[in-house]
């Protein structure tokens, strides 16, 4: 009689708690207690695995399923997968076998719930994607609003300092620029600057 441990595909049509079919392909590890092999070989006989395992397991997964809506088959599937195999330890227990390991290896739903699936990832896709556009447009809205704003409120300081100034400020701001151009003159060696009462500037060809 084989003792070892003995993997086996189990597959089972079921269906959910909101009446959804799916199909699951549950791999099961199973071994015969060691200290009931006579009974198991009286009653079962050396094929064991093969008379039991699939009744018990399609029974444990119709229950289990049925305690589910589709899309928690999808969401909880580890969940879904531990609560089968805690059923599965207890029910092989009637017939002296142990369970090592239980897991889903195949879940497929039937077409039309596939494909709403499929349209509800799209729709959340495309809704997300709107929700970046509006938001980013928003935030450009923003920002233009505080760039006008600040731009308004340059021009508000200029205006009232030109007002309480008079024209001392627009010939201060012309000396400035007069002398920005004045020094990045001076700093070439082709321009000599004579300071004569006409304050001229003379290009020197240095070549000559």
């Amino acid at each position: 009689m084989d003792i070892r441990i003995r993997p086996r595909l189990i597959p089972s049509a079921t269906g959910t708690k909101d009446l959804q079919m799916v199909e699951i392909v549950l791999r099961v590890l199973t071994r015969p207690d060691m200290t009931m092999l006579q009974t198991i070989f009286r009653n079962l006989g050396t094929d064991y695995d093969e008379r039991v395992l699939p009744s018990i397991t399609n029974e444990v997964l119709k229950a289990v399923v049925a305690q589910y809506n589709a899309e928690e088959l999808l969401t909880k599937r580890d969940q879904v997968s531990e609560k089968i195999r805690l059923s599965l330890l207890k029910r092989a227990k009637d017939f002296n076998l142990i369970i090592e390991d239980v897991a889903i290896t195949h879940l497929q739903f039937g077409v039309e719930f596939s494909r709403a699936i499929e349209q509800k990832q799209v729709a959340e896709q495309e809704a997300e994607r709107a929700k970046y556009v509006v938001l980013k447009a928003d935030q450009e809205r923003k920002a233009a609003i505080v760039k006008a704003e600040g731009e308004s409120e340059s021009a508000r300081l200029i205006s009232e300092a030109t007002r309480q100034a008079g024209t001392g400020l627009i010939e201060l701001r012309r000396i400035e620029a007069a002398k920005e151009i004045a020094a990045a003159l001076g700093k070439s060696r082709n321009v000599s600057y004579l300071p004569s009462g006409n304050n001229m500037l003379f290009g020197i060809n240095s070549n000559s």
